[in-house]
């Protein structure tokens, strides 16, 4: 299930409590053209450092296991989408931390 389709269903089912969405993952990251690679040599680890726009960065990273698989952009691509997953537990526990200085609601 891509992150669209995912999105998509959440919205059918009417899910409208506050949460983080794909776009504010998007809208963290500071510039997209201000992520930095590195590809150690020798190998087929490549790393993306991601910076955000509070000044923290997040690393993500990619490796494949054959050599012969090896690309460069696929594995900048890889990297930046693992750092975007760590970027859903960073921003839902800031989204939490808002959440419990709010005033609890009765239903």
């Amino acid at each position: 299930m891509t992150e669209i389709s995912l999105e998509q269903e959440i919205q059918a089912k009417g899910l409208t409590a506050p949460r983080v969405t794909p776009e504010d993952i998007d809208e963290a990251i500071d510039d997209i053209a201000a992520i930095q690679y590195h590809v150690f040599p020798g190998t087929t680890v490549t790393v993306a450092c991601v910076p955000l726009k509070n000044g923290y960065t997040v690393v993500g990273k990619s490796a494949c296991a054959s050599a012969d698989n090896f690309n460069e952009e696929l594995g900048r691509k890889i990297a930046v989408d693992d750092a975007k997953q760590q970027m859903w537990a960073l921003l839902g526990y800031a989204l939490r931390e808002e959440l419990a200085k709010q005033p609890a609601t009765v239903t």
